[in-house]
């Protein structure tokens, strides 16, 4: 009798393999790609609006974005060989973790300049990425809940201000244009002094004029931002399982349709837009190789790869499949096997989204297949531009009043692994915190403070989620040394919903 049940026990098949019924993998699959999809698009939308590229080029990086994540999540939940792919239920999407030194890199160089500049960084660290993913796992221990918290943190508390900008209508330095006729006048009655007194016009007799944006802050637009906000809110408030899961995705349509309305949303570039297209490689032109820039993605990578680590671990727990070393570090290679492929296809560093982890955790569908659907899903999105060029068209304003909630969410889940840590007997994680957020700060508060250094630093000085990084883990081997907090790790990964 023990033989037969061991038996069967050998023939049965782990929730996380199981083949489901076509029809309930569509729709569960569709259900992981609505949970994503809001978070997916924003990143495009961020870097190539900071890039300054025009609406075709934008709805061209959203199609790559989609298209990537797709083929990206094929490769972590089907397995690529034995190398690449953790084999459980995976969502890849674009990581917040590299939004802030992409645009810092766009503020630098913008245009297809600039893209080919990100595109080449991305591909330098996804090399890198993928050849010490078998070393990474044994770094966890450098990134506790106090270091990971507070890179989260601050991750959401850097895109804040993109949010913002959405909602107003802009970067703050749009608030104000050069009032041109005043300038004209100021030059021309200094040039008369100049000729009269017999000296010469060395410069203005006041500061450049300034005249107020019409467009900046207007009443309006910040009224739909605010609707949005309020519909996620009630949504959030009084929906329930799947309608509360896709709630920003829903008020960024209900949006969208008040932005119809009001006659501040067109589709001209929707009909323009072709049904179908094929994601080419090197749209922009062949990718160039700043090594700074690629240093600077490749600590992005470090600290995203941490980050899927403790995703992992914790993916492993909800689904009750154990995972070894190698086939953690095959999952850790996807992540720098995917920003590879995003670099060569016009798009951006990819990890693991740890909304849909939750998703997995909600629905209690452990099913690796699910998200091989998803992912089939997402290739065919990604290559309809038509899609793209709908998501493009969205007016920032819509995406204001969402941007406030994903991104304050991503600062609130910093916290909230951060209440975790242990602050009473442990003085020094206080510390740690504080000049953390400090450093990750000061390119807020001040955006010119290092216009005294060497321009090639920029890049890497400029991102506060960098500093922070850099700082939270520095002062934590500084004050704790290196103990393994495994446990720690993967609560805190559990913890990340929101990221």
């Amino acid at each position: 009798m023990s033989d037969q049940t061991s038996k069967i026990d050998a023939q049965r098949v782990h929730p996380v393999d199981e083949k489901l019924p076509s029809g309930r993998l569509a729709t569960l699959g569709m259900q992981h790609v609505l949970v994503m999809y809001a978070g997916a698009v924003a990143v495009p939308l961020i870097v190539g609006r900071a890039l300054g590229l025009d609406p075709q080029q934008v709805a061209m990086l959203i199609s790559a974005d989609l298209f990537c994540c797709g083929l990206v999540t094929l490769i972590q939940s089907l397995g690529l060989t034995k190398y690449f792919g953790i084999k459980l239920p995976v969502m890849m999407g674009v990581t917040f973790a590299a939004v802030g030194p992409m645009v810092a890199m766009a503020n630098v160089q913008g245009g297809p300049e600039g893209a080919r500049a990100i595109f080449g960084a991305i591909i330098g660290a996804g090399i890198v990425a993928t050849l010490i993913a078998p070393f990474m796992s044994r770094l966890l221990r450098f990134f506790p809940p106090v270091v990971t918290g507070t890179i989260i943190a601050i991750i959401g508390i850097s895109l804040m201000r993109v949010g913002v900008g959405w909602a107003l209508g802009g970067p703050a330095h749009l608030a104000q244009t050069v009032d041109v006729p005043q300038l004209v006048q100021m030059v021309d009655g200094a040039k008369e002094t100049a000729a009269a007194t017999g000296s010469e016009l060395t410069r203005l007799p006041g500061p450049i004029p300034m005249a107020d944006n019409p467009g900046y802050g207007a009443l309006d637009t910040m009224a739909v931002a605010g609707f949005v906000l309020v519909v996620i809110l009630l949504m959030v408030r009084y929906g329930r399982g799947f309608i509360a899961n896709i709630a920003v995705l829903l008020g960024i349509v209900i949006g969208c349709i008040v932005a119809v309305i009001m006659g501040k949303m067109h589709f001209d570039m929707v009909a323009k837009a072709d049904w179908f297209a094929i994601v080419t490689p090197f749209a922009f032109g062949m990718p160039t190789f700043d090594p700074v820039m690629v240093l600077t993605m490749t600590l992005v990578m470090i600290v995203v790869m941490i980050e899927s680590v403790g995703m992992f671990l914790a993916l492993s727990d909800i689904t009750d499949k154990p995972i070894s070393r190698t086939e953690l570090a095959a999952g850790l290679r996807t992540d720098g096997l995917g920003t590879v492929i995003g670099g060569v296809f016009n798009t951006f560093p990819y990890t693991s989204f740890s909304q849909n982890v939750g998703l997995v955790g909600v629905t209690g569908v452990k099913s690796r297949w699910v998200c091989v659907a998803a992912g089939l899903i997402m290739i065919v999105l990604g290559m309809l531009p038509k899609m793209a060029a709908l998501v493009e068209s969205v007016p920032t304003f819509v995406l204001g009043g969402a941007g406030l909630v994903m991104f304050g969410m991503v600062a609130a889940t910093g916290i909230r692994i951060l209440t975790s840590v242990d602050f009473k007997s442990n003085r020094n994680n206080l510390y740690i915190v504080a000049l953390s957020i400090g450093f990750g700060l000061v390119p807020l508060v001040a955006p010119r403070w290092t216009q005294h250094m060497a321009h090639s630093l920029h890049p890497l000085l400029e991102s506060g989620i960098l500093l922070t990084a850099i700082s939270a883990v520095l002062l934590n081997m500084f004050f704790n040394g290196g103990r393994d907090d495994t446990a720690g790790a993967i609560e805190a990964a559990k913890a990340a919903e929101a990221h």
